[in-house]
């Protein structure tokens, strides 16, 4: 489902554009709305939530999809803390399906899909690793993420594939939060797949005090 709002950018009180392949993390307060842009189109966006107060309450994939009772986040999605508490809900959706099955890239999974040769490639869970260190985390604290604008089909026997991305440019995703929150982002380096349609761009990140 999509779901279309359209906000006054220059309103916004932070704004700030993610570089192609690059991480970012920033604090968001309950209230708050961050608008993740898809500048180009078809670019993944790893996502990881954290509780501000207390990051051992995180993200959970498992509990957001048991809750939503569907594969797929979209909008009107609530997703879920590893503690059952509602973190954020998609409020704005113009992809109409994102994916939170698949997880990050990392060197060893990129080796094993696509060839020892990729190893030395960056990939989003030294992204993840690198921001999250910022906040005394270690890749003990990285859990399954969101993947924001990747397409990611489910067949009926159960394989997931990674298809190409169906986001257009400029689209975006709302998240309003249900809590104080850490966001952590991989904007997804990877060139070998097609959730990148295999060439990285920009995202714009934007925050607005409340949801209306």
């Amino acid at each position: 489902m999509t779901l279309f709002i359209d906000r006054d950018y220059a309103a916004a009180t932070y704004d700030f554009t993610i570089p192609a392949r690059k991480p970012w993390s920033g604090q968001l307060r309950k209230g708050q709305v961050l608008r993740i842009v898809d500048l180009e189109g078809q670019q993944a966006v790893d996502t990881l939530l954290y509780n501000l107060s207390n990051t051992t309450e995180r993200y959970s994939a498992q509990d957001t999809l048991t809750a939503q009772g569907a594969a797929y986040i979209e909008a009107g999605t609530a997703l879920m803390s590893n503690e059952g508490n509602v973190m954020a809900t998609v409020i704005a959706d113009t992809c109409g399906r994102h994916d939170t099955s698949a997880g990050a890239c990392s060197c060893e999974s990129n080796t094993v899909r696509f060839g020892h040769h990729t190893r030395y490639m960056h990939a989003c869970r030294e992204n993840f690793l690198l921001e999250v260190s910022k906040y005394g985390m270690t890749k003990r604290d990285i859990v399954g993420n969101i993947n924001f604008f990747m397409n990611v089909p489910i067949m009926p026997d159960g394989e997931v594939t990674i298809d190409d991305g169906i986001s257009a440019p400029l689209g975006y995703v709302d998240l309003r939060a249900d809590m104080d929150l850490l966001v952590v982002i991989s904007n997804c380096p990877q060139v070998n797949n097609p959730c990148n349609g295999f060439n990285p761009t920009p995202v714009r990140v934007l925050v607005w005090d409340s949801a209306v």
